[in-house]
């Protein structure tokens, strides 16, 4: 079986958030290899790996690593000559039903049962977006409204000066106007390019920005230990 050359570095935020001991495999051939001993003295270790990369999978598995799910990011090149689409920006007084629908929209992630406890998965998203709210991490969370009734939102970070992600998109039949939503706020900044990743299960938004115009750029597996 092959070794695992790499280090473990913690997660200091989310050991914090989550209140557990955790850190993340960071693969590097001039590390040496992974150790039982090692990663005994986290109480959960996570990994992120190329799908490719079945010989990292291997390695992984044999020690003790168990897969979580897979991630497929994509890429939408933004058209700069389009319509704008309309949107708010988020701000403070939306934060308590921002958080609320956040909370429901990402129950099932990578922060699920077993390994994490039932309200955390939406316990994060929920911070998530109120830090997007902010400008803490992501830059700002759009919304799209209808009687002053929150429909959707979309949060957004700016990468460089060509790219940035999308990092949270949520409401029901709201997809395509949140996508278009997004492109407007590249457009306003002069970015080319929107990047965007989801869950292989998510069948529904695979179709949704495949259909848009994105391309998938990579995909990848996430174990924990």
């Amino acid at each position: 079986m092959p070794a695992i050359h790499a280090t473990l570095e913690p997660l200091s935020w989310e050991n914090q958030f989550f209140g557990v001991n955790s850190s993340q495999v960071c693969i590097s051939e001039d590390a040496e290899p992974l150790t039982q001993k090692q990663l005994n003295s986290w109480s959960r270790v996570q990994a992120k790996i190329p799908a490719h990369r079945t010989d990292l999978l291997d390695g992984l598995q044999a020690l003790g690593f168990q897969f979580v799910e897979g991630e497929v990011d994509l890429c939408l090149q933004v058209e700069q000559h389009q319509t704008a689409a309309h949107f708010e920006v988020a701000q403070v007084e939306h934060i308590d039903v921002l958080r609320e629908n956040a909370a429901r929209a990402f129950q099932q992630s990578r922060f699920r049962t077993p390994w994490y406890q039932p309200q955390d998965s939406g316990r994060f998203y929920a911070q998530w977006v109120e830090n997007a709210v902010y400008g803490t991490f992501d830059n700002q969370c759009l919304l799209l409204t209808q009687a002053d009734v929150i429909q959707g939102f979309v949060t957004l970070r700016q990468l460089n000066a060509q790219e940035a992600r999308v990092g949270l998109l949520a409401g029901r039949g709201m997809g395509s106007a949140l996508m278009a939503a997004a492109q407007s706020w590249c457009q306003q900044r002069g970015l080319n390019t929107l990047r965007i990743a989801t869950q292989v299960s998510n069948r529904a938004a695979l179709r949704l920005y495949i259909q848009g115009g994105a391309m998938i750029d990579s995909t990848a597996f996430w174990l924990y230990r």
